[in-house]
């Protein structure tokens, strides 16, 4: 059976707005019955179309609200009177009456009837980008950079743009039109304009987010982020512990010959990524937190979250790190404010 003109016509819009047959055929019959009301009714009339996409026929029906008391005679009809109509109604139902059917509108009521299906039609599509996007929520998304606003960044989500701001931006790097990037999705704000979708690159769940779209076993729960640290656009450490016995976390998150972490790296440019064990003992968790140094001893404070780190003097940049960085890290990887302390390198044993 060939399928009707009307029914073509709602397809081809639920394709092109993203909308299902319901909410449209919903939408259809709102702007009806808002037409018939202006070039037959009353304001103040309860109206309500029901449309056929297969024939293209419509019934349209009035409704009163049954009251004890009419105030407005147009919209309400007594209990005593919705009795002689329907048996078993009682105080606050809505009785209909079938009215004749219209085929021609003014040009008034037209007018109307296509005003409120365009509003009504972009309200439904924003509804549901908004619903789509909000369910996008702490994922990776992959876009195009479509402009550049100022400081602001406008990615292409696919049916929407994102924004980054200057302080979701990661400071080395440069962004320009047609660019591919991953980005993370921080907050989906319902705006009169339609869904707002704020985006970043240097939100600090973005990386645990991107190894989690490359290593199965995290999303699996085998392997558990823990913590993270992050300088963007330099260097992050990254905590990863086992859910599971006979599972390396670490080795998980690297991959074979270091193909998970190169598919990361990829994405960060010239950023660098510690992954280290972690540990419910704070001694051994920061000792490995400030890897690739080697520490000989820490005393820790659990109380104050205080630690005091003994390395050798040849350890020494290498645990404070680029302009201070690696124990900065650390210390924000382990919550312990962390103070180095040289001592001299240990004798072998003769």
């Amino acid at each position: 059976m060939p399928i009707s003109p009307f029914l073509a016509a709602i397809n081809q819009i639920c394709d092109e707005k993203g909308l299902s047959q319901e909410q449209v055929l919903q939408t259809i019959e709102i702007a009806l019955a808002a037409a018939y009301r202006k070039e037959y009714g009353h304001p103040d009339q309860i109206i309500r179309a029901r449309f056929d996409p297969e024939t293209g026929e419509m019934e349209i029906f009035r409704g009163f609200e049954v009251v004890e008391e009419i105030q407005n005679p147009e919209r309400e009809i007594s209990l005593k009177e919705a009795k002689k109509l329907k048996k078993g109604v009682k105080i606050g139902d809505v009785i209909e009456e079938k009215l004749p059917s219209r085929k021609e509108f003014g040009r008034v009521a037209a007018q109307v009837a296509k005003q409120i299906l365009i509003q009504r039609l972009r309200e439904a599509e924003k509804n549901t980008l908004l619903q789509e996007y909000k369910a996008k929520e702490s994922q990776v998304l992959t876009g195009v950079v479509q402009q550049i606003e100022g400081r602001n960044v406008f990615i292409n989500l696919g049916k929407l743009n994102g924004i980054m701001l200057p302080q979701d931006q990661v400071p080395t790097e440069r962004y320009y039109p047609g660019q591919r990037l991953k980005v993370y999705v921080m907050k989906v704000e319902e705006t009169p304009k339609g869904p707002n979708v704020l985006i970043s690159r240097a939100h600090p769940n973005f990386i645990p987010a991107l190894f989690a779209q490359e290593v199965p076993e995290i999303s699996q729960k085998t392997v558990k982020i823990m913590a993270t640290a992050r300088e963007p656009g330099y260097r992050i450490k990254m905590a990863v512990a086992a859910t599971q016995e006979g599972v390396d976390p670490v080795g998980s998150c690297i991959g074979q010959r270091g193909t998970r972490i190169a598919a990361v790296l990829s994405e960060l440019k010239d950023e660098k990524i510690d992954i280290v064990l972690w540990d419910q003992d704070p001694e051994k968790f920061i000792k490995n937190a400030l890897a690739p140094a080697k520490v000989e001893k820490v005393e820790v404070n659990r109380k104050k979250k205080e630690a005091k780190v003994y390395v050798t003097e040849d350890q020494l940049s290498l645990t404070i790190g680029k302009n201070g960085q690696n124990i900065r890290l650390a210390s924000k990887l382990t919550g312990y404010a962390l103070d180095i302390i040289k001592i001299a390198k240990p004798e072998k044993n003769k």
